[in-house]
């Protein structure tokens, strides 16, 4: 096995992007650490210091330990977006086999993390922040869904096509299991209805194989999650601010 070089991670515990990353880290069986950040708290430090766009995930790779409030040494690489760092993960870790040998399969899980990003995360956010129709997001669902093979995982084996989208579905599952959104009570209960019922099955199943891996377990917290699921959402209702990058206007109380 080569030897690699110090990982060090930026995360927070209610990022599904963050999540992961992690996710390939404990399939990877890799030593890292962790650098702990409060999205809804953000320290001025980390943008200053750290990413200049104040996103995350962050991988340093490379380096000395670090601590909050450090600027990661100028020989480390910084990777940013978790896809890309997914990517990077395969190269370094080739003996995790976090995605297929086989260029046709390689081609098929990259495919399917793609079509996670053009066409899951937009009805996610929209669904859970800005009261769309539960079909919105029910629709996204099926397109993954029509995807997966008939049992197993994305490409049979676990890979990074998996980690891309379950830590959003498994947040999905826990929003809805416990009203977290801004969306209309009935609109949520219309939502879970339809997640629980026979048209999911597969999605349902895929959901928890991917709950009954070890890397799931050392990666998600849910108690945290939910924690601060809730804290967005009342700050969402007061400020209109859905995170540091999306604001929506307040209606006018007058």
């Amino acid at each position: 096995m080569a030897e690699h070089k110090r990982i060090t991670l930026y995360a927070a515990v209610d990022s599904p992007f963050v999540h992961r990353v992690r996710l390939a880290l404990e399939e990877a069986k890799a030593t890292y650490d962790i650098i702990w950040i409060d999205l809804l708290n953000k320290p001025e430090w980390y943008q200053e210091k750290v990413n200049p766009t104040g996103k995350i995930p962050v991988l340093v790779y490379g380096g000395p330990k670090l601590h909050a409030d450090e600027e990661p040494s100028p020989e480390a690489e910084r990777l940013t977006e978790s896809l890309v760092i997914l990517e990077f993960l395969v190269d370094i870790f080739p003996e995790a086999r976090l995605l297929p040998t086989d260029p046709v399969s390689r081609a098929r899980a990259r495919l399917f993390y793609e079509t996670v990003e053009t066409v899951t995360l937009q009805p996610f956010f929209r669904f859970i922040f800005l009261d769309a129709p539960a079909e919105t997001v029910l629709s996204a669902l099926e397109t993954l869904q029509a995807m997966l093979p008939p049992s197993g995982f994305v490409v049979g084996d676990w890979s990074i096509a998996d980690a891309a989208f379950v830590a959003i579905l498994i947040r999905l599952e826990v929003y809805l299991k416990n009203g977290l959104g801004a969306y209309r009570p009935e609109v949520g209960k219309e939502a879970l209805e339809a997640f629980e019922s026979p048209r999911f099955a597969r999605l349902r199943t895929y959901l928890e194989d991917n709950k009954a891996r070890p890397s799931m377990a050392k990666a998600f917290e849910e108690d945290a999650v939910k924690t601060k699921m809730q804290q967005r959402v009342e700050r969402f209702r007061k400020t209109g601010i859905v995170n540091g990058f999306f604001r929506l206007p307040l209606p006018s109380t007058e």
